[in-house]
């Protein structure tokens, strides 16, 4: 590093300055004693730079600046460092660092990255280490190191937010929150809605809470310059008996709305109320009693209260007049579509049939209810994407019900979203989709599932940065989606980039344990990784489940004839051949039989394969440059054809 520094005046380094709590107070009352403190500092400090490969640039006083090639040596120093400081004589000393460059002549060492470690320092408390989320990140996958997020920070002559973490390794203080100083960065003005409570002697009017939770949840959605938590991740909290303060810690949210709604014949009250989630104080609550006929004047009502109270924390602008549009006023019809959103959440095959048929009825009360078109749009899309329904059926189904939805109401962003999913899925339309995608954004900023859906669009057409914006913009708004968290495993395996695939899915499977296309994309990766046996264990589980038998039985095929069990492989191979003769023409068995004659050394098959996979317009052909079975087929001129054909990467 020595030599480094002569030839060049700037480099990136790892950063790290110290600080001894209490010296000069020390040294007003026993010098003595403060010298050797700063003795006994100065040397275990300079024996755990050399151990680690740093370099000490400057003293001052009771502080250092030391500075490493590496993050990992530098954080395995300051670790070193405070264990042995805190044996007798203890002596306390504050630790903080950055990752960053740095410039050095003869005057001193300056640069941003200077600051910030200095500033993180002033943040410490005796005992601790404290790290800037830059340094945090390019460790985090490190064994040896644990990590607790403090929040972010505006420093001192820093124009952007540090989140700082404390290491909470063995021997280390970790401070919380309120013990450090510093200017804390507020969130953003943020709610989450949590599920209102079903107070009714009826636990069927569940669906009927849950209702009311998603139209209030609704209606914030419309305050311009206020993020509002998604309906997913509001919902992961249901039945669970939390403190509100936890709560806002997991949702990044600084309000919640909670409440519950008792429902009596035509009679329903709501109750409401209001919380500050770091301290956990009651802002407001509110009690409604009203005829069950005004349920609609009810919500917008409550709705308006909430912004009106809360304006200056809330929104800048003033709150809208009215919040909330019925799309029918028939009571019955909405009941009927409350009842259908609240089974087709579940994401089952049996729910989402459930939910078809309680929809199908509600049109029939309402011919034009245009919420409950666009559901039924939804419903469709996502029975033909996971391949439950014939596939050319279930999307023409999708796009009709969407254009139906549209033509009666052409503001609800969930409209606009199963119109992008149509296009997409349908047509391969792939300009009209991203129109319409933007368009769902456009009416609901807050639309965490129409963020999700950009992303995977932008990946697809191969503009990774865009894909990875628009994903973190859907997690930051629903942070506990499973669909949302697998997106990001599929753009990181997409991208080729197992290692964060496989922990991302990890992440999934802890917020959705049986969450289903977290665990068959796990399945991939292990196949990826030639870990057969686990692949097998895992495919034989999941091809017991209803509807996943396609997926399971290709895993198996694949994973014997990865490892050389060709006869093994053929017998499934065979179950899979006979599966889609039983099936509709266009269910979707093309692509996963190609992958499985690609891992046979059958290319002309794999090609046949393919091109029926164009010709039916399979979802799952999308992950076709991304597969580890059709890597060493690249090069064939079919290959280059089948893609031309595809065309769905900018070039």
């Amino acid at each position: 590093m020595t030599t480094m520094m002569k030839e060049s005046n700037r480099l990136l380094a790892a950063i790290m300055f110290t600080d001894m709590v209490g010296y000069t107070a020390l040294m007003q009352e026993n010098e003595d004693l403060a010298k050797l403190y700063r003795d006994r500092h100065r040397k275990v400090q300079q024996e755990a730079v050399n151990n680690h490969s740093g370099k000490i640039l400057q003293y001052y006083g009771d502080g250092t600046l030391i500075i490493f090639n590496s993050a990992i040596e530098a954080v395995a120093c300051a670790v070193e460092i405070q264990r042995e400081l805190q044996k007798e004589p203890e002596i306390p000393l504050r630790i903080g660092m950055h990752t960053g460059d740095i410039v050095y002549d003869d005057e001193g060492v300056y640069g941003d990255g200077v600051n910030i470690a200095s500033r993180i320092e002033g943040l410490s408390m005796a005992g601790s280490v404290l790290v800037s989320d830059k340094l945090a990140d390019e460790i985090k996958n490190h064994p040896r190191f644990h990590f607790k997020s403090l929040g972010p920070f505006d420093l001192k002559n820093v124009k952007r937010s540090v989140e700082v973490f404390a290491l909470t390794n063995d021997g280390l203080k970790t401070p919380e929150p309120k013990e450090i100083g510093g200017k804390r960065k507020e969130k953003g003005k943020s709610i989450a809605v949590l599920p209102f409570v079903n107070m009714s002697s009826d636990p069927e009017n569940e669906y009927f809470s849950d209702g009311i939770t998603e139209e209030l949840l609704n209606a914030l959605t419309k305050v311009e310059g206020l993020q509002v938590t998604a309906r997913t991740s509001s919902f992961a909290f249901k039945g669970q008996k939390l403190d509100v303060r936890e709560v806002g810690k997991q949702l990044g949210v600084k309000t919640i709305l909670e409440g519950s709604v008792r429902k009596s014949g035509n009679k329903v009250r709501i109750t409401a109320q209001l919380i500050n989630t770091v301290d956990g104080y009651h802002i407001w609550s509110e009690t409604y009693d009203r005829q069950l006929e005004d349920i609609f004047e009810v919500q917008d009502e409550l709705s308006l209260k909430i912004v009106n109270r809360m304006r200056e924390n809330l929104a800048d602008e003033k709150a809208k007049e009215q919040l909330v549009v019925p799309s029918t006023n028939n009571i019955e019809a909405y009941n009927l579509y409350l009842k259908a959103v609240f089974h087709s959440n579940k994401w089952s095959l049996t729910s989402l049939n459930t939910a078809l048929k309680l929809l199908n009825q509600a049109l029939e009360i309402d011919p034009d209810f245009a919420k409950a078109y666009a559901a039924l749009s939804s419903v469709y899309i996502w029975l033909g994407i996971g391949g439950k329904f014939e596939t050319e059926n279930a999307f023409a189904l999708a796009k009709m019900y969407g254009s139906k939805a549209n033509q009666l109401d052409d503001s609800l962003a969930e409209t606009q979203l199963a119109l992008a999913n149509s296009f997409f899925w349908m047509d391969w339309n792939w300009d009209e989709a991203m129109n319409y995608v933007n368009r769902a954004i456009e009416l609901n900023h807050n639309y965490a599932e129409a963020h999700q859906f950009k992303a995977l669009f932008s990946m697809f057409r191969g503009a990774e940065e865009d894909a990875m914006k628009s994903i973190k913009t859907a997690l930051r708004l629903d942070p506990l989606s499973a669909p949302a968290n697998v997106v990001l495993a599929v753009i990181f395996y997409l991208k080729k980039q197992f290692v964060p695939a496989e922990k991302q899915l990890e992440k999934t499977l802890e917020i959705s344990p049986d969450f289903l296309e977290a665990v068959n994309l796990m399945g991939w990766i292990l196949l990826r990784k030639r870990d057969y046996p686990k692949a097998i264990q895992l495919f034989e589980k999941t091809r017991k489940i209803p509807g996943n038998e396609t997926e399971s039985i290709s895993g198996l095929a694949r994973a014997y004839a990865m490892s050389g069990k060709r006869e093994k492989a053929m017998d499934f191979m065979q179950i899979l051949l006979d599966l889609e003769k039983k099936s509709p023409e266009s269910i979707g068995f093309s692509y996963y039989i190609a992958m499985v004659y690609a891992d046979l050394n059958d290319s002309d098959n794999m090609f046949r394969c393919l091109e029926k996979c164009l010709e039916n317009k399979e979802a799952n052909l999308f992950f076709v440059n991304s597969e580890q079975a059709f890597d060493r087929y690249h090069s064939d001129p079919r290959y280059t054809r089948l893609l031309e054909k595809f065309g769905f990467r900018e070039k």
